[in-house]
């Protein structure tokens, strides 16, 4: 489908090849995780090596799909990437990238293709935008906000359909006030900006710890960035980006997920490479689910995060008591709205009520039907809003997953809490964020299986 000016907006994808999860539930996980790069930040991170013709290493890369999606692009254009998956090491070199484009056309299938805008115009001077990036089904995704930052910077974009955006004279510092925080637009803006003349800043920056490593993976290749994990970010460019050896931290919506996964099926699971600095308010929210996290330090003086077996799941009273507990999702700081369904799961296995608040998506329980069809009891107040009646008997069930990587791990999690034999159908899109999620739950003791 076309994009329409006017407004130009990102919308739901066509699915890729189906696959089913089976899950034989009701067995308590248990073991320990390694956890994988984080997806959020090797996307931009690996987007952002196209700023340079010097040679750069990343380490702990994830196998996902749509990291092979932009390897194959960038290869086809030209770029050398060496790519030793079993070791997570990739070695890349852009200086053979072509200066244009084949059938003049961009990767239309994922919405990490957004992130290619910075690179491809310092490089092209010019893109054509010939169809909609597509992303998940959690609603609208606009593209507008990318635009006006690339404008701000000095890029011209068109009218009509084709839209063509230009950079006719390069990259030029600027002020700029996103309308509201943005993780692919901020980290647009940082890319672009680290090319740019002068100083850029951005207002009501996104500040998620992806954002942040992008950011550092920029200074590491000679910009200087300052404001690094706050709403406004003051960058001044390099003029030639440099080599660098960069490593991709680890997954903390993994680290969360399996945490969840012990706790919904009572195990003990410890993950290592925890992350414990960006969890408070994490482990607030599942201790507001009667799951107590510990954090304990390794042999190497890394952070393991520790859920004990047999977490009594009940949810915490407030002290106000006329008023249901809750927990509330919005762009970091704020409690991650990826992570919003797994605490829906967990809370469906609670003793009583809670009220759940996603304040960015619009469509983000449209997958709560699919959660009704193992026993459990919740009700949409609207698009935002969302009331689970915990403790309710459940059953197995065969569910449809959407196209909503966390809400198909939801589902999942209340399969493998449930004795007998669940089919989440459609579930592919997990493994976008978790290559390796069967694997890793097979080591902890579930059966499950793709068919």
């Amino acid at each position: 489908m076309p994009l329409v000016i006017g407004h130009w907006a990102l919308v739901i994808p066509l699915r890729f090849s189906m696959a089913d999860l089976h899950v034989q539930g009701g067995k308590p996980l248990s073991g320990t995780i390694i956890p994988s790069g984080n997806k959020n930040s090797v996307l931009p991170i690996f987007c952002a090596t196209l700023l340079t013709d010097e040679p750069v290493t990343l380490r702990n890369v994830p196998d996902i799909t749509d990291l092979n999606k932009l390897v194959a692009f960038l290869t086809s254009q030209g770029s050398r990437i060496e790519w030793d998956r079993a070791a997570g090491i990739m070695r890349l070199d852009h200086s053979g990238f072509r200066s244009a484009l084949a059938n003049d056309e961009l990767p239309s299938d994922m919405r990490s293709t957004v992130l290619l805008f910075p690179a491809l115009l310092h490089r092209l001077r010019r893109i054509t935008l010939l169809a909609n990036a597509k992303g998940c089904s959690l609603g609208v995704r606009e593209i507008d906000p990318h635009l006006e930052i690339l404008a701000a910077l000095g890029a011209t974009v068109g009218s009509g359909d084709p839209l063509v955006i230009a950079l006719p004279s390069g990259f030029v510092g600027a002020r700029h006030w996103c309308d509201y925080m943005s993780v692919t637009v901020t980290e647009n803006f940082a890319m672009a900006a680290a090319l740019a003349r002068g100083e850029s800043t951005l207002i009501n920056a996104a500040s998620e710890p992806h954002v942040q490593e992008l950011c550092a993976a920029l200074v590491a290749m000679g910009a200087k960035i300052k404001g690094l994990g706050t709403s406004m970010l003051r960058i001044t460019g390099a003029d030639t980006p440099r080599a660098a050896d960069l490593s991709i931290g680890t997954d903390y919506h993994e680290i969360a997920t399996v945490r969840a996964l012990g706790a919904i099926t009572g195990g003990e699971v410890r993950v290592t490479k925890a992350l414990p600095h960006h969890f408070d308010l994490i482990v607030r929210a599942f201790a507001k689910l009667g799951v107590v996290v510990e954090h304990e330090t390794d042999a190497d003086g890394g952070s393991v995060a520790v859920v004990r077996r047999g977490q009594r799941l009940r949810i915490e009273e407030p002290y106000t008591s006329n008023l249901l507990p809750k927990i509330e999702a919005a762009p970091w700081p704020y409690f991650s709205v990826d992570l919003l369904p797994l605490m829906i799961a967990l809370a469906v296995r609670c003793e009583g009520t809670i009220h759940f608040w996603n304040k960015v998506y619009e469509n983000c329980f449209s997958w709560i039907p699919e959660l009704a069809k193992f026993g459990a009891h919740a009700v949409v107040s609207d698009p935002h809003r969302l009331i689970v009646f915990g403790n309710r008997p459940l059953r197995p069930a065969v569910a449809d997953s959407p196209y909503i990587i966390r809400a198909a791990v939801a589902l999942a999690m209340v399969a493998a809490s449930i004795p007998g034999k669940s089919i989440v159908r459609h579930a592919e899109i997990i493994q976008r964020a978790h290559p390796r999620f069967v694997e890793n739950l097979r080591s902890l003791g579930a059966e499950m299986e793709w068919k």
